[in-house]
C-alpha cells in the first residue's frame, strides 16, 4: 500500500486540528509557505448545517472544524468536523437514502479493481455515501486516450489511475478512508486486497485477473459486481449467498486464472465474447469488436456508458448493503434501446365533459314523485358514492342504504346514513315545492340494507322548505381555498335553528387560533389517511379524471380546485409504494398541508352533532347537515365537508379497523377535536363543514340515474 503525505503517489490528505499542538505547528509551517493556498468557507458550511431540518443535535453542531491539506493541490481547506461534514454533505440524499440507511452503508468496505470504469464507480459510491472504506487498485497510469471516459485532465497524465481516483475522492470527502495498491492484483497481492472487504467491484481488462479476483472473493464469500460498458451490462455474483456457484456464472467453464494467463490473446477471444454476451451487444459495439487490431487499437468505450455502469453498481451496492433483494445474474441497461421506446405522456387534463343537467335546468318536472326522487339523488355523500337505492311506488319513495357502496372510512355505514338523511331532506324540499308534504320514517333494516328512509307524500306543503328548492339544486361542494369573512351572528343563529329543527346541534368555531388548532388536527388525520394503505387506495379510487367512464360517481379531479403543479403531484401521491416509504420513515407531514391551509384560512368550521349513535340518529343528523349546508350557501358562504379518517369511529375497535398502525393517533385526534368544539360525551359528530368566501366550483359532481 502507498500514500505518502507528498510526492507523485500522494493521495491521502492531512487532516489537521487547531487544538492539537503538532497540527497547529504544521499549519503555521504551511501558512509560511507562499506557494500554498488557504481556503476558508467554514461560515457558509455552518450556515448550511444550521439550516437543516430537523435541526442537528448539539453534539454535531459543536463538532470542531478541521483544516485539510491536499499536498498534490498545494492547498489547505477548512471544513466542518467529520460528523457534521457527513450530515451536511449527504443531506440531499434524504429520503432516497435515509439517515439510518446511511449509517448502515457507512460501515461497508468496498474494493474496486480497475480504475478506468472503476473510477466513476468509486466516485459514485463515495458521493452517495454508500461505503465507509474504499480500496482501489490498478497498475496503469493515466494516458491521453483515457480522457474520453476518466474524469481527469492533462495535468494528471502519468499519474497512477488508482492514486488519481483516491485524490478525487479525498477532495470530495477528506474523512472517507481510502487505501491504494498501485500494483494491481496478482497471485501475491490478491488475498491482501480482498481480506476484510464486504463487496468487490471488478473492472479490470485482464481476463485472468477477473478469474483471480472472483476465486479469492468466492473463498471469502464476498459478492462480486461488474459493469461492462458495452450496452450497459451489469453482472451480480452473490458468492455471499451461494459460495458454490461457478465464477462468471459458469460462462468460462472450469478454466482457472493460471490457465487463462497461459493463453494467447487470440485464444482468449471466445471467453471474452461469452463474458460480454456478444450476441446481445449494441450493433455499433459488435461491429467495432471485429475492427479491433485492424482499424481500432482496442475496443471503444464511452463516458456515458461508464456513467450508466457506475449508477447500476451504486444501486447494487446499496441493495446488498441494506440486505435488500438482489439475486445473482445479469441485466442490460441499454440506453439506446430505452430511448427507442420514447412515448408521449398521458395528459391528465382536457376539456371538461358535458355535465348532465338537473331537473331545474331541464324545465319543470311534471311528475311530482319523480321530482322528489330526483332531488333525493342530488344529495351529497362521501366520495360521491351515492350509497343508496331509491325506488318509487305511487306516492311513496324508499331510500335504502346500499352496503356495497360503502368504504373503510364509512365505519358502520354511519357516513352512508348521513347521506341517506341528506337525501330525505332534499325529498322534503322538493315535495314542498310541488305542494306536497313528505313524511319521512327512518328505520333500521338488515344486512342487505341496514337503513331505510320511507317517504310518504300527501297534499299540503311548507313554504319555508319550498323556498329552499332552487338553492337546493345549486348546493355544491366548494373545495376552493377561500378567504376568511365574518359570519354574522344572525346567520349563525339561523343555521343553528335549522340544525335544531332536525333534532341536531351546530357549533361554529371562527377564532383564528381555534381554526389553526382544528387545521392541525385535520391535517394530521389526512396524513394518516394517506399513509394507511386501504384508506389511501380508496381515496384515489374516488377520483375521476376527464374521460373516466365512471363520471356519474366519484369526485371529478377538477373539482379539487388544485393548481397545475399540485395536479401533477397527484401522480406521485396516488402511488402506494411512495406512501409506504413515507410511513416507514415516519414522514409525510406535507400530506396534510392543503387541508391545513384551507382550514386555517376559513371563515369558520362547523360541527353538526346529535345525541345517539344508531344509524337512524346519523340519518336525522344528515337531514340537519343538508339543511345547514343549503342555507349557508344561500347566504353567500362556500361549504366544503371535511371528513377526517376518525369521523365515524366510536370505539377502539373502530379506530383499529380504520388504521391498525395509527389507532392511538386517530383516537387522540378525535378526542382533541371534540374537546375543541366542546362536544359532550353523549354527542356524536355527523359531519364537519368548512365555511369560507369563494368563487363557484369549477365542476359540479354528477349523479347516477334512477335504478
Amino acid at each position: 500500500m502507498t500514500g505518502r503525505d507528498g510526492g507523485a503517489d500522494s493521495y491521502r490528505p492531512a487532516i489537521l486540528d487547531d487544538a492539537n499542538p503538532t497540527d497547529r505547528a504544521r499549519l503555521e509551517e504551511l501558512r509560511a509557505d507562499p506557494g500554498i493556498d488557504f481556503l476558508d468557507q467554514l461560515q457558509q458550511q455552518r450556515e448550511g448545517l444550521l439550516s437543516l431540518r430537523p435541526s442537528p443535535p448539539a453534539d454535531i453542531t459543536s463538532d470542531p472544524p478541521r483544516w485539510v491539506y491536499y499536498s498534490w493541490r498545494r492547498s489547505v481547506v477548512r471544513v466542518l468536523g467529520p460528523r457534521a461534514f457527513r450530515l451536511l454533505r449527504l443531506d440531499r440524499n434524504r429520503n432516497l437514502v435515509t439517515l439510518g440507511e446511511l449509517d448502515t452503508l457507512g460501515r461497508l468496505r468496498v474494493g474496486v479493481v480497475g480504475l478506468s470504469v472503476g473510477h466513476a464507480i468509486a466516485h459514485a459510491l463515495a458521493a452517495q455515501g454508500l461505503c465507509g472504506e474504499l480500496r482501489l487498485t490498478d497498475p496503469d497510469h493515466i494516458e491521453l486516450s483515457n480522457l474520453n471516459r476518466v474524469p481527469a485532465t492533462v495535468l494528471d497524465l502519468g499519474v497512477n489511475k488508482a492514486v488519481l481516483c483516491a485524490r478525487r475522492v479525498a477532495e470530495l470527502d477528506p474523512y472517507l478512508q481510502v487505501t491504494v495498491m498501485t500494483g494491481g492484483v496478482t497471485d501475491a497481492t490478491v488475498d491482501a486486497f480482498v481480506d476484510g472487504l464486504d463487496i468487490v467491484v471488478e473492472e479490470c481488462d485482464s481476463l485472468d485477473a477477473k478469474v483471480l479476483v472472483r476465486t479469492a472473493a468466492r473463498a471469502r464469500r464476498l459478492p462480486v459486481l461488474m459493469a461492462t460498458s458495452s450496452g450497459g451490462l451489469l453482472d451480480v455474483e452473490r458468492f455471499d449467498v451461494d459460495p458454490s456457484r461457478p465464477i462468471v456464472h459458469g460462462l468460462l467453464g472450469d478454466i482457472d486464472a493460471a490457465q487463462l494467463a497461459g493463453l494467447t490473446n487470440q485464444d482468449k477471444v471466445p471467453h471474452v465474447l461469452r463474458i460480454i454476451d456478444a450476441a446481445e451487444l449494441p450493433h455499433r459495439m459488435a461491429a467495432s469488436l471485429i475492427e479491433v487490431g485492424g482499424t481500432l487499437t482496442t475496443w471503444p468505450q464511452l463516458s456515458s456508458e461508464v456513467s450508466i455502469g457506475a449508477a447500476t453498481i451504486a444501486e447494487a451496492v446499496r441493495r446488498i448493503g441494506l440486505h435488500e433483494d438482489l439475486p445473482s445474474g445479469r441485466v442490460r441497461v441499454d440506453l439506446a434501446a430505452i430511448l427507442g421506446d420514447l412515448r408521449e405522456p398521458v395528459v391528465g387534463r382536457s376539456e371538461p365533459p358535458p355535465v348532465t343537467p338537473g331537473p331545474d335546468a331541464a324545465g319543470p318536472v311534471q311528475d311530482a314523485t319523480a321530482a322528489v326522487a330526483a332531488a333525493a339523488m342530488r344529495a351529497p355523500s362521501g366520495g360521491n358514492t351515492q350509497p343508496w337505492h331509491i325506488d318509487r311506488h305511487g306516492t311513496t319513495l324508499t331510500i335504502q342504504l346500499d352496503p356495497a357502496l360503502s368504504s373503510a372510512m364509512d365505519v358502520g355505514f354511519r357516513g352512508s346514513a348521513v347521506a341517506v338523511g341528506a337525501a330525505a331532506f332534499n325529498a322534503r324540499v322538493a315535495a314542498a315545492a310541488h305542494g306536497l308534504t313528505a313524511t319521512v320514517d327512518f328505520h333500521s333494516g338488515d344486512e342487505r340494507s341496514p337503513l331505510t328512509a320511507a317517504i310518504r307524500l300527501s297534499p299540503g306543503g311548507d313554504a319555508e322548505l319550498a323556498a329552499l328548492y332552487e338553492p337546493m339544486w345549486r348546493r355544491e361542494t366548494n373545495r376552493h381555498t377561500g378567504t376568511r369573512v365574518d359570519i354574522p351572528a344572525d346567520l349563525v343563529a339561523q343555521l343553528s335553528a335549522a340544525a335544531e329543527a332536525e333534532d341536531a346541534g351546530l357549533r361554529i368555531l371562527d377564532a383564528p387560533d381555534d381554526l389553526r388548532e382544528v387545521a392541525a388536527i385535520l391535517a394530521a388525520a389526512d396524513r394518516i389517511r394517506y399513509l394507511t394503505p386501504h384508506l389511501h387506495a380508496q381515496m384515489f379510487d374516488e377520483l375521476r379524471l376527464p374521460g373516466d367512464a365512471r363520471q356519474s360517481t366519484g369526485i371529478d379531479v377538477r373539482s379539487l380546485e388544485l393548481p397545475d403543479a399540485d395536479l401533477a403531484l397527484l401522480g406521485i401521491l396516488r402511488r402506494g409504494d411512495v406512501m409506504s416509504d413515507l410511513a416507514r420513515w415516519d414522514a409525510g407531514s406535507a400530506l396534510g398541508d392543503d387541508t391545513y391551509t384551507k382550514v386555517s384560512a376559513a371563515a369558520g368550521m362547523a360541527v353538526i352533532s346529535m345525541r345517539g349513535s344508531a344509524l337512524t340518529d346519523f340519518a336525522r343528523a344528515g337531514s340537519a347537515v343538508e339543511s345547514v349546508w343549503i342555507r349557508a350557501q344561500q347566504h353567500g358562504l362556500a361549504v366544503h365537508p371535511v371528513s377526517p379518517a376518525f369521523l365515524y369511529a366510536l370505539d377502539e375497535r373502530d379506530f383499529h379497523a380504520l388504521s391498525p398502525a395509527y389507532t392511538r393517533n386517530l383516537a387522540r385526534l378525535q378526542y382533541n377535536l371534540r374537546k375543541l368544539f366542546g362536544a359532550e360525551p353523549a354527542e356524536t359528530v355527523a359531519l364537519v363543514l368548512r365555511l369560507s368566501r369563494a368563487p363557484r366550483t369549477s365542476v359540479v359532481s354528477q349523479r347516477r340515474g334512477m335504478r
